[in-house]
């Protein structure tokens, strides 16, 4: 990707000097702060939209899937004196350039009335909005606070565990993210919660994997639309594809075959990894959020 002197946002919490006390969760149950995060296999998520399945599975960067529950605990063990940052700087400047340019294309996409949304970076376990956030659940946006939470390790995981490296990769994790903030803004993730409230639970699910389509799709809007300082665009030849790998890498279908072999359709939260590949495809040929309608 080109980015050039593309500035950093920011609107950056770096929390990885500092992370830690999370709370336990067990399969099906709520957290401490009466808000439910969704503790899905795909790694992008929401946290405090109501999801009818909690803890349907737990993907896990030390224990792989586990079917229905298996528990976090309180990540406690940190490689720096309290404090002291442990996010690599490299790492740090792509993701605020990333960042950056969500901010500057969906202020224009939205008429000038984006309102940023902030990323916190930690590591293992840190207290989000919406409860604990621990790195085995992955990347997550929690409208309660409005901001994005990632363990930085994530983009590990996904280039040597998922087989899905690149720099696009991560940016379109970060891109997904900021599209559920979008839906925040937009009343989309309200929408969906009503939904869900009065749905049985396949159907519920089925909302929840429409929600992450359109989040997908609106990454792909993002790329499509993004350019650096000079006008020109920031995707270069062959970053579409790492979005595509990843994208595959992570859809439910992919993810319950490689846990248990059965692939169990209704319990799909994120979608299969066709749909996802088509929904980042989608927003990224057409580069018009209104396209992402699913």
């Amino acid at each position: 990707m080109r980015f050039g002197d593309e500035r950093e946002s920011s609107n950056f919490e770096d929390a990885t000097g500092r992370s830690g006390g999370g709370f336990g969760f067990g399969g099906g149950g709520g957290n401490p702060l009466g808000c439910l995060i969704p503790l899905v296999a795909s790694r992008f998520g929401i946290g405090g939209v109501v999801v009818l399945v909690i803890g349907y599975f737990l993907l896990s960067s030390l224990g792989g899937l586990g079917g229905g529950g298996g528990s976090l605990v309180p990540g406690t063990q940190q490689s720096a004196p309290a404090g002291q940052s442990t996010l690599d700087p490299n790492t740090k400047h792509f993701m605020l350039q990333v960042l950056a340019s969500t901010e500057d294309t969906w202020s224009k996409l939205l008429g000038g009335k984006y309102e940023p949304t902030t990323l916190v970076a930690y590591s293992r376990a840190y207290q989000s909005g919406c409860g604990a956030a621990q790195s085995a659940m992955g990347p997550f946006y929690c409208p309660t606070d409005k901001k994005i939470y990632l363990d930085t390790e994530f983009f590990n995981e996904l280039s040597q565990r998922f087989q899905a490296p690149g720099d696009f990769a991560q940016a379109y994790v970060i891109a997904h993210e900021v599209g559920h903030h979008v839906q925040d803004l937009t009343g989309r993730l309200s929408q969906a919660e009503q939904v869900q409230a009065r749905s049985s639970e396949a159907a519920g699910n089925q909302e929840q994997v429409r929600v992450e389509l359109q989040a997908d799709c609106y990454a792909g809007v993002w790329a499509a639309n993004a350019k650096d300082p000079q006008g020109r665009p920031v995707m270069e030849q062959g970053d579409f594809e790492e979005g595509m790998r990843a994208a595959e890498a992570i859809g439910d279908d992919t993810l319950q075959k490689q846990a248990q072999g059965t692939v169990v359709p209704d319990s799909f939260t994120h979608g299969t990894s066709a749909q996802r590949m088509e929904a980042l495809q989608r927003g990224y040929k057409s580069g018009d959020p209104n396209v992402c309608k699913f």
